[in-house]
């Protein structure tokens, strides 16, 4: 189980190692190496999600390591609750940044492996703290 510390509170987060392994090994070793440390959720979007994980204050991003392979053809789907990957356009681009889902967002699911389909890889779920999940979404943002 991993804990990320916010200042509106603790969200315990447990992973998916069996249906995600390199994606939950990813995550692991940036927590590990306190990567995580002092960022911000820096992409809010109530009714969405609120993404984190790549971010300082000041928004200055950070180096991350090389991207890694999409795993998001793993039967998980992207329901409330739940923690994926963000990525850009480009299916196997993600590398530390992350998302909690605010609503269910089916959408965001693996369909085909085209541009198009490959989805978003969940890899874990709040079993603590959806209620500061609530308390971040709502947290006013720039435009």
């Amino acid at each position: 189980m991993i804990t990320l510390h916010t200042n509106f509170g603790d969200i315990k987060i447990q992973l998916n190692e069996e249906k995600a392994p390199e994606t939950s090994a990813n995550f692991l070793q940036y927590c590990r190496d306190g990567f995580y440390d002092n960022t911000l959720f820096h992409r809010v979007i109530d009714g969405f999600m609120i993404q984190g994980g790549g971010m300082e204050s000041g928004l200055r991003e950070k180096a991350t390591r090389a991207p890694i392979k999409n795993e998001a053809n793993n039967g998980l789907s992207n329901k409330v609750g739940t923690l994926a990957m963000a990525r850009t356009m480009e299916p196997h681009s993600a590398s530390s940044q992350f998302f909690i889902n605010v609503n269910n967002n089916t959408f965001l699911d693996f369909r085909s492996e085209s541009l198009d389909g490959w989805g978003y890889c969940v890899f874990g779920e709040v079993i603590e703290g959806m209620d500061i999940v609530n308390k971040i979404k709502g947290v006013s943002t720039g435009s």
